[in-house]
């Protein structure tokens, strides 16, 4: 019998490209952010922690969903 780890391993699901709390940049409806990776749960958008709070249509926004290719890595210093 195969272990758990082998048997989870095997399993038809999305794996994340990105790790939690990978610091980025990138642009959400034009506007600049940089801020920390959430969850990288689905294939289409990622969860992000802004660093500020963006308003957007009359509303505070400190998590926002992006896509993949609107977020790059920052270099460490």
């Amino acid at each position: 019998m195969a272990s758990l780890t082998e048997w989870f391993e095997k399993q038809p699901r999305y794996k994340p490209k990105w790790e939690r709390n990978t610091r980025v940049f990138g642009h959400w409806n034009a506007i600049p952010f940089v801020g920390s990776i959430v969850a990288d749960r689905e294939k289409d958008h990622i969860l992000v922690h802004s660093d500020l709070p963006i308003k957007f249509d009359n509303t505070v926004n400190t998590i926002i969903i992006v896509k993949h290719k609107d977020i790059t890595k920052l270099k460490e210093m």
